[in-house]
């Protein structure tokens, strides 16, 4: 009997939870191979084609040097694959930023690959029923208002922000963006590489110190459409009673 028990105990124990797999760096690299593959069937092709391109130059001038082709073929062998990773990163931006481009958001999935040295809000600072938003973030640049929607509604919605905002941080430069693929816009995956650019106008400590100014100004007042209140709405009972 206690044989029993003692095995009925050791088989109501709960099963060792497998501890999870740690993620190399060839499985990041077969992600992203698949994600690319999506976008465009021809990757495996063209990443096949670098290397191949890339050794056998580097076997014609090994060939025209020394002769050793067995060496440069080699050498060229593993630069190939140094370009055909570079081009699978690219290829993988590209890929991430069409899938996401035209979603609500977009454009604080990108801000958010910004480098250090930007400070931005989740949420967006101004916000319209079309689903028209203002993101802002806050750099050496000094503050950047980026907007998300068509330019001829984004266009008062930006320059009301930036009113809003030169109250506070007078001294620190306010630079509007229109995210989007019309004239005069940013597309989304230029975005961060645009914002990169932008010169230093203020320092590390004012960043800070405007940053703080804006987040105490509050964020976005979500619009409500006007009417009866459904949560405070009474019911009709006579209607209910079918009177």
């Amino acid at each position: 009997m206690a044989r029993k028990s003692a095995s009925a105990e050791t088989s109501a124990e709960p099963a060792k939870t497998k501890k999870p797999k740690k993620t190399r760096w060839y499985h990041h690299l077969w992600q992203a191979y698949k994600i690319t593959q999506r976008y465009d069937r021809h990757t495996v092709w063209i990443l096949a084609a670098i290397v191949v391109v890339v050794t056998t130059v580097f076997v014609v001038v090994g060939g025209l040097v020394n002769g050793m082709y067995w060496y440069w073929g080699l050498l060229g062998f593993t630069f190939g694959l140094v370009a055909a990773m570079v081009f699978l990163s690219r290829r993988v931006e590209v890929a991430a930023y069409s899938q996401i481009e035209g979603q609500p958001g977009a454009t604080y999935a990108a801000l958010s690959t910004l480098r250090r040295g930007w400070l931005f809000a989740q949420e967006p600072t101004a916000v319209t029923p079309q689903q028209d938003a203002v993101f802002r973030c806050v750099g050496r640049a000094g503050v950047v208002l980026v907007s998300e929607g068509p330019p001829h509604r984004v266009g008062r919605l930006l320059e009301k922000e930036r009113q809003r905002c030169a109250r506070v941080v007078a001294g620190a430069p306010v630079t509007l963006v229109q995210m989007g693929n019309g004239e005069g816009q940013v597309p989304l995956r230029k975005l961060t590489r645009h914002l990169s650019k932008l010169k230093p106008a203020i320092t590390k400590q004012e960043v800070a110190a405007v940053n703080k100014r804006l987040v105490a100004m509050g964020g976005a007042k979500l619009p409500v459409p006007k009417g009866v209140d459904p949560m405070r709405a009474r019911p009709d009972r006579k209607g209910l009673r079918g009177r």
